[in-house]
């Protein structure tokens, strides 16, 4: 078994063990690739696009300088359709690894189901663990992470320049990521027309919600005191998108869940042929959809008394895993379309 699927394993069965507890369940190419005509490469804050190389004709491997991180953080890029027009931004945050077992690009069909959609895509990689927030201190594991800095202020003027932005901007993520997208839209209003939260549990601050992220840090050697500090520290709840949900009004959401039990994604074609990740989806992904699927569902009652519009999609059955989270960016993508596409000039004012 790899070095990395080892670790995943452990990972999620550090997650699961946690979770089931606390909710008492017993690139290659090197050809340069030149960005928008007369796009600045360096922001005035230091942040700056370090270089762009070809994966395929519309799909880039680029380093962005994060001068928050001080460190060069990888994206993928899928240029729209015709790269020559102005395009929304759909950033899609990978999970708790992030990406380097698993990814956007590499395990869902992204490229064929956006071939012919006028929406730059960029998928940051990276963030392991991080929930891609600002942590108060530099962890000896993790390093600096200063994501939610990084992601909603230096990161998009710079993929508006470079590519042609429209200015419109929606994001959409995966377990772990699924908390994050509610947290970087409660932290920058009106930066994200719509967000997307898959298989994801957006509790924080209670003592299950504080296991849950615990868990998941740990999983990858971090220390979340290093995040928000002790578990009695405000900053937990400040960060709970369930106590802070009413921030949210004006957004577009989408949220789904599987319940954990086996389905159409679930055998060895749906695993890709790997008889190991099929066994991951089995034996960790279908209780950990079970979890998520509670979550979900407090989410949902949690939104309805605040009266704040939401989709919600709970799937009769499906497990924590890829092919399923690439039914749902389909499902939902009719959303973040009509929230990306929207005419937002004011009316003239009436005489």
């Amino acid at each position: 078994m790899s070095e990395r699927l080892s670790r995943g394993l452990l990972t999620a069965a550090t997650v699961l063990v946690t979770a089931l507890s606390v909710n008492g369940f017993a690139v290659g190419g090197i050809a340069a690739a030149e960005p928008a005509a007369g796009a600045p490469l360096t922001a005035e804050d230091g942040t700056r696009i370090a270089d762009i190389r070809h994966i395929s004709a519309r799909v880039l491997d680029v380093g962005v300088h994060s001068a928050a991180m001080n460190t060069v953080t990888r994206l993928t890029v899928l240029r729209a359709a015709d790269p020559d027009r102005p395009a929304p931004t759909f950033y899609l945050l990978n999970g708790a690894n992030g990406g380097s077992d698993g990814n956007w690009l590499e395990t869902t069909d992204l490229v064929q189901f956006f071939r012919d959609k006028q929406v730059n895509v960029v998928i940051p990689f990276g963030g392991a663990g991080s929930y891609f927030t600002d942590w108060r201190a530099d962890d000896p594991v993790l390093g600096r992470q200063r994501w939610s800095t990084f992601l909603t202020q230096e990161l998009p003027p710079i993929i508006d320049a470079a590519f042609r932005g429209s200015g419109a901007n929606a994001i959409a993520g995966i377990s772990m990521a699924g908390t994050s997208v509610f947290q970087l839209a409660i932290g920058a209003p009106e930066l994200y027309r719509a967000i997307g939260s898959y298989s994801g549990c957006v509790r924080t601050s209670d003592p299950q919600g504080q296991a849950m992220v615990q868990a998941v840090v740990t999983g990858q050697r971090g220390n979340a005191a290093n995040m928000w500090g002790p578990p009695s520290d405000p900053a937990w709840a400040a960060n709970d998108p369930y106590l802070n949900a009413d921030r949210l009004r004006g957004t577009s959401i989408y949220v789904s869940t599987g319940n954990g039990l086996p389905g159409p994604r679930d055998n060895l074609p749906g695993a890709h042929g790997d008889a190991m990740q099929l066994m991951y989806q089995l034996f960790f992904g279908a209780p950990l959809e079970v979890v998520t699927n509670v979550c979900t569902h407090q989410l949902q009652e949690r939104l309805r008394q605040l009266k704040v519009p939401a989709t919600f999609d709970f799937r009769d059955n499906g497990t924590h895993s890829w092919g399923y989270w690439q039914d749902d960016l389909h499902n939902s993508w009719p959303m973040f379309e009509s929230a990306l596409t929207r005419d937002d000039t004011p009316a003239p004012p009436s005489r």
